[in-house]
C-alpha cells in the first residue's frame, strides 16, 4: 500500500519515535512511504521512508500531498491539511493520535473539533481510547507503543553495590511539558538524597536539549546528581542498565515509553498513574505505581531502597512485561487496523 504521512518534526521524543519506528516497518514490510515535512522540521531518528520537504519552513498545504491510498496524520495541526487532501481524493484519511491534545495543550478549541475531521482514528493505549470515545464517540482502533531491540538487560547489577536511582529530565517550553510535573520529580529526589546520602541519582537528558535550556545546565553543578546525555538507543540502553530503581512523574501520557524501556533492562519501575501506562504497569505487580494527589513517589523510592527483594521481584516481572512489547507488533497492528478500515470502505 502507499502511505503519506505528514509530520512536523521527527525530534527525539516518545511520539516522534513511534512514527520513526512505524513508518521503517512499513518500509520493511514493502509498503510505499512517504514522510512530508516542513523544511524547517528536524530529523533525528533514521528512516526509512521517502522524505518530501514542502515548501514552507513550519506548515504543509494541501497541495504538498502526493496521490496515495492512506494518509496518516497525527498531530492536531496537520489534521486539516490532511483532511482537504483526503477529499480531493489523495488518499483515505485517517488520524493517528498519539496523544489528547485538548486536554493538556492550549488552543483546545482548534485540537478538540480536529477530531471530527474523520472517523477513522488509531490510539496507542486503552485509556487514550476510551477518551476519544467519551468525548467524540469514536472508537479508535489500538496500535500499542513499542520497544527497541537494542533494549535489553545487560546484567551489570551487583546485589551489593551502590543503589542507583534514575529519571529523564526535558527542557520545560512555556506550557508543552507541564504534564511530566518535573518539578515534584526533583523535590522527590532531594528528599531521597538528603535521607540516604549514599545512593547515586542519575538525570538522563537528550543531548540537544541540555545544550539548549540552562535549567537543565543548571543540574550540573549539582554535585547531588550525576547528568548524562545519551544520544542513541545503544548508550540510554546502557544508562538503563546503570540503573536500579527508574522513576517516573509524568500525570498525563497516552503511552509513557520510558517507564517500558527501563523495565526491559532490569531497572525496578516508580511512576506515578499518568493513563496510558496503565496498559504495562500493575502497582505491586511489576511496578510502584501512585496517582499525583497521593504525593507518594519518594514513599515509593524508599521502599524499594529498604526492601532489596520487592526491589528485584518487581524488576524481574516488568522484564517479562516488557518483552511482549516490540515494534513488530505495532506495526502488525497498524496493518490490521488499515485493512479493517479499508474493508469498511468497501461495504
Amino acid at each position: 500500500m502507499k502511505f503519506t504521512f505528514p509530520i512536523l518534526t521527527l525530534c527525539l521524543g516518545g511520539a516522534q519515535r513511534m512514527l520513526a519506528e512505524l513508518t521503517n516497518g512499513l518500509v520493511a514490510r514493502g509498503h510505499d512511504v512517504t514522510i512530508l515535512m516542513p523544511r524547517a522540521g528536524v530529523v533525528e531518528y533514521d528512516i526509512k521512508a521517502k522524505l518530501i520537504r514542502t515548501k514552507h519552513n513550519h506548515h504543509i498545504m494541501e497541495s504538498d500531498y502526493p496521490k496515495s491510498d492512506f494518509i496518516i496524520s497525527n498531530y492536531y495541526l496537520v489534521v486539516p491539511s490532511a483532511q482537504e487532501a483526503s477529499q480531493n481524493g489523495k488518499g483515505i484519511h485517517v488520524r493517528l493520535s498519539l496523544c489528547y491534545e485538548p486536554t493538556f495543550l492550549k488552543d483546545n478549541h482548534v485540537s478538540f473539533p480536529s477530531y471530527h475531521a474523520t472517523r477513522h482514528v488509531l490510539v496507542i493505549s486503552k485509556w487514550q481510547q476510551q477518551i476519544i470515545y467519551l468525548n467524540h464517540g469514536i472508537k479508535g482502533h489500538i496500535v500499542p507503543i513499542g520497544i527497541s531491540s537494542e533494549f535489553k538487560n545487560l546484567h551489570l547489577r551487583h546485589p551489593n553495590s551502590l543503589i542507583r536511582i534514575s529519571a529523564i529530565v526535558r527542557g520545560a517550553k512555556g506550557t508543552w511539558s507541564w504534564h511530566r510535573d518535573q518539578p515534584y520529580l526533583l523535590s522527590q529526589l532531594e528528599m531521597i538524597k538528603n535521607r540516604f546520602p549514599h545512593v547515586q541519582i542519575n538525570l538522563f537528558s537528550p543531548p540537544a536539549e541540555f545544550a539548549n535550556y540552562p535549567t537543565l545546565q543548571s543540574l550540573k553543578y549539582n554535585s547531588r546528581y550525576r547528568i548524562l546525555n545519551p544520544k542513541n538507543d545503544q548508550e540510554m540502553c546502557r544508562c538503563y542498565n546503570e540503573t536500579d530503581i527508574f522513576v517516573m512523574s509524568s500525570t498525563y501520557d497516552a503511552g509513557s515509553l520510558p517507564g517500558l524501556e527501563a523495565m526491559r533492562c532490569g531497572a525496578a519501575l516508580v511512576t506515578t498513574y499518568a493513563g496510558g501506562n496503565m496498559d504495562y504497569c500493575r502497582h505491586e505487580q511489576n511496578c510502584l505505581m501512585s496517582y499525583r494527589y497521593q504525593n507518594r513517589l519518594a514513599h515509593d523510592i524508599i521502599r524499594l531502597i529498604n526492601d532489596p527483594s520487592l526491589r528485584q521481584r518487581l524488576a524481574r516481572e516488568g522484564e517479562k512485561e516488557a518483552q511482549k512489547w516490540t515494534w513488530e507488533r505495532s506495526v502488525t497492528a497498524f496493518e490490521t487496523a488499515i485493512q479493517q478500515i479499508l474493508e469498511s470502505h468497501k461495504i
